[in-house]
């Protein structure tokens, strides 16, 4: 049952949303001069194939993930062909599936360790990788979760470490919209876990599960104040951009955005054909967002748990589809396209040189 409050939110936030459908003529989001992003732009690898997964080493370098090679590379910092560094065993892909998220441990420096999500069967997992000396090799050292169920859909697959310290994880429903709202299951989810594969003794459901009634996170970042937020792919209408919340119920599938009355309101909503957002970072008082059916790099103002203004949008069509947005660590964004991964909605051809990464160096917008 939902007060005359939570009513009220939801209307609010209805309302605000309306400026945030992208459609011709209408107003709402706005598109910087240029389309530019306000900083150079510039082209650091080239020839990937379908990646997905990207986390900065502390010497600047960075580990890369290809979904259907199940490969990770390592890129340096100022660019150039990346090495090849080994092939994660027992990887299984699919239409969405196959290698997906990574980040690296706190104490890489000396534990060599990076954390992975992995499609397989008959369950997704989330394993500990331990790099080679040289970087010329890898092993999985542990499972640190498993029982994520799998799909050829809908995988979610993003995982990001917190200021907490533990491991936030984001889930898909695997195709199976009642996933999502079934305490029971780790699908349709954000999971938080200790980077021993322990459960943290604050999470509000006593399991890995720390919210609920999401559709496709693929996109997990915090803000300097600590703030969590997810992107969400959405069905039809809208896609979500959610400040996360421990133990809340975030709609999906009752609600799909504003469209509906149950679950925590989103922070943004923008219409799937402009979005379908996956990687998501922040930056310089904005999440910094990367658009697949969208091919465009979106950037919202955001202070804390609030929207300070409308979605931007940057570099539409020019690059395709942008899986992953990451900080690196002079403060540049790191984007990678996702153009040679066979996605048969939204898609777009593969360019020249596809896929790739972009070092982009934010500056001012005006």
């Amino acid at each position: 049952m939902f007060n005359a409050t939570r009513s009220a939110l939801v209307a609010a936030a209805a309302t605000a949303s309306l400026a945030v459908l992208v459609t011709a003529g209408c107003g709402g989001p706005t598109s910087a001069p240029g389309g530019e992003a306000g900083g150079e732009l510039t082209e650091l690898t080239t020839g990937l194939e379908a990646p997905w997964g990207l986390a900065f080493l502390p010497d600047g370098s960075a580990l890369l993930t290809e979904r259907l090679t199940a490969r990770v590379l390592r890129v340096p910092a100022d660019g150039g062909p990346p090495q090849e560094v080994g092939v994660v065993p027992d990887v299984e892909t699919s239409s969405e599936g196959g290698l997906l998220g990574l980040v690296a441990s706190p104490d890489f420096a000396t534990d060599r360790t990076v954390f992975a999500y992995a499609s397989g069967s008959p369950t997704n997992r989330v394993v500990a990788l331990e790099i080679g000396p040289d970087f010329d090799s890898l092993d999985v050292s542990r499972v640190l979760l498993d029982g994520i169920e799998t799909a050829d859909r809908h995988h979610g697959g993003r995982l990001r470490i917190g200021p907490d310290g533990h491991l936030w994880i984001g889930t898909g429903d695997a195709f199976l919209p009642e996933n999502a709202a079934d305490d029971r299951s780790l699908n349709g989810k954000i999971l938080r876990i200790a980077l021993d594969g322990s459960i943290p003794e604050d999470n509000p459901s006593g399991t890995a599960v720390y919210s609920s009634g999401h559709r496709n996170v693929q996109g997990i970042t915090f803000g300097p104040d600590g703030t969590a937020y997810a992107s969400e792919l959405g069905h039809r209408t809208w896609d979500e951009v959610n400040v996360l919340r421990p133990g809340a119920d975030y709609g999906w599938p009752e609600t799909e955005g504003v469209a509906g009355d149950t679950g925590e309101p989103p922070l943004f909503t923008i219409h799937p054909d402009d979005a379908s957002p996956s990687g998501i970072a922040y930056a310089d008082g904005s999440l910094w967002m990367g658009a697949l059916g969208g091919q465009r790099l979106w950037q919202l103002p955001v202070d804390g748990p609030e929207a300070t203004g409308d979605p931007i949008e940057h570099y539409t069509g020019e690059y395709g589809r942008i899986r992953t947005v990451e900080v690196a660590p002079d403060g540049a964004l790191w984007l990678v396209t996702s153009n040679t991964d066979g996605a048969t909605w939204g898609g777009t051809e593969a360019r020249p040189g596809d896929d790739r990464i972009l070092r982009l160096e934010l500056g001012p917008t005006e």
